[in-house]
């Protein structure tokens, strides 16, 4: 391949950084979204579908590679990479790098754990320092993806851009050279897959293809690692990502440029609500005017959320009776309802009938109006303004430049752990206490742990 093919420089970057390459608070916000990540994971093992996911996965195939998150259930790694992944994105709870519009943890760390336990079962095991330089790797490169397009959004890039990332993580552990990287990153394009149709539909096969492309950058690296070749130009080439995901409108060169020094893991984004990010302003923009001016639910009349193109797009669907879980989280108008009716947006809100077809949701979801702003940027989140009309013919309203959750608007430390704290005991069955404070400990110290994949034992309710 030509030294022009962007694809080397990418690969340079991961090859040759080391964890003491990486900025202090690199490392920090990587273990802190390890454990958000691990949070929604275990919270997902009782989310839609899993019972049916689990009984077609071990149909799949037989093997004790790898691990189910809280469950314990035992399948080969790529089996286990799918559930996994599944577990984190199906509550919409999983951290977000907004410039990409990307879950880039999602992908990396199910296929990550998944591909260390199997090295485990072999006699290898993954220093955690080494996990950490791994993930913060993966993030760099699939939100790259997202980052230098300019074009909107037609492709799911969890699962497109995401697969991307958890190839570069796995092949930063297992040591792999320029060409084997390339060839397992060229494997990792032949099965890229992602739509957003799930989105629109409100339909659980939109977490799968997180695991799909979770489970594909297993294959990608085993076959690289066979010596299969790959495709190499596979950013900018003729049918290559940029071509065929995001219409050849890119800028490639800024972002190159600043490889090893603009970290993407300090542009992620907390979800505080385990609803659709596009969702958050209108929580966060209610909650602030409620706060500030004493208003209650019941004395609002009207509320309008001007907001961009993406999130009119994504989430100004209609509010619908009977709706299921997973278009609810993805409703703009039912996320705003269910905050005015409840105080609150957790994972409860959107777990059963009950829930769902609340009433008092939906009439306050009826009270809000989307509307489409002026932005030209087809993939920004943000800014958002809120104008609330109460009963009494008072207005008010707050622009926000950025969302509750954002590395500007940034979730406390202690946030962070009472979210995971909570996650813990929204799974299937409940995480004991001590597995809660042990797993918190051993992130807290994951630099110094000689076995990252002892991690995985930690979030099972029965120990093995």
């Amino acid at each position: 391949m030509s030294s022009a093919n962007p694809l080397d420089r990418v690969v340079d970057h991961v090859i040759n950084t080391r964890f003491e390459d990486l900025p202090q608070a690199v490392v920090d916000k990587t273990k802190t979204f390890l454990l958000d990540t691990l949070g929604v994971g275990i919270a997902g093992s009782a989310g839609a579908g899993i019972p049916e996911l689990k009984q077609v996965a071990a149909s799949w195939g037989q093997g004790e590679e790898a691990t189910v998150w809280l469950t314990g259930e035992r399948m080969p790694a790529q089996q286990a990479a799918i559930l996994n992944a599944y577990q984190i994105h199906c509550l919409e709870f999983d951290c977000v790098h907004e410039g990409a519009v990307l879950h880039p943890m999602a992908t990396i760390l199910s296929a990550v754990m998944a591909w260390a336990e199997r090295e485990k079962t072999r006699g290898r095991s993954i220093q955690g320092r080494d996990l950490i330089t791994a993930l913060a790797l993966g993030v760099d490169v699939s939100t790259m993806l997202g980052v230098v397009t300019n074009s909107a959004l037609r492709f799911f890039r969890p699962a497109t851009a995401g697969g991307f990332g958890a190839v570069v993580a796995i092949g930063k552990l297992a040591g792999f050279d320029a060409l084997t990287l390339k060839n397992a990153l060229g494997a990792q394009y032949s099965q890229t897959s992602g739509t957003l149709q799930p989105h629109v539909e409100g339909s659980p096969m939109l977490g799968l293809q997180v695991g799909f492309n979770a489970r594909a950058a297993l294959v990608s690296t085993d076959l690289a690692l066979a010596g299969v070749r790959g495709p190499h130009d596979i950013l900018t080439g003729q049918y290559g990502y940029f071509a065929l995901f995001e219409q050849n409108d890119y800028d490639l060169e800024p972002f190159l440029a600043r490889l090893g020094q603009d970290w993407q893991m300090l542009e992620m984004s907390h979800k505080p609500y385990p609803s659709g990010r596009l969702t958050h302003g209108a929580v966060d923009g209610l909650g602030q005017l409620m706060s500030k001016h004493g208003f209650t639910a019941y004395d609002i009349a009207a509320i309008v959320c001007e907001v961009p193109p993406l999130v009119h797009r994504l989430v100004g669907r209609p509010d619908v009776l009977h709706p299921e879980s997973n278009y609810a989280k993805l409703c703009l108008r039912f996320v705003a309802g269910t905050f005015l009716a409840r105080g609150a947006v957790d994972v409860p809100d959107f777990r059963g009938r009950a829930s769902l077809d609340d009433a008092a949701v939906h009439r306050y979801a009826a009270l809000v109006d989307v509307v489409l702003d002026d932005n030209p940027d087809q993939n920004a989140l943000d800014p958002q303004t809120i104008r609330v009309r109460l009963k009494d013919g008072t207005d008010h309203s707050i622009t926000l430049q950025h969302v509750y959750g954002h590395p500007k608007a940034p979730l406390t430390a202690e946030a962070n752990v009472e979210k995971f704290r909570r996650c813990a005991g929204y799974g299937a069955v409940p995480l004991q206490q001590d597995s809660i404070d042990a797993l918190i400990a051993a992130i807290d110290t994951l630099e110094s742990n000689p076995d990252a994949a002892s991690l995985v034992a930690l979030t099972l309710a029965q120990p093995r």
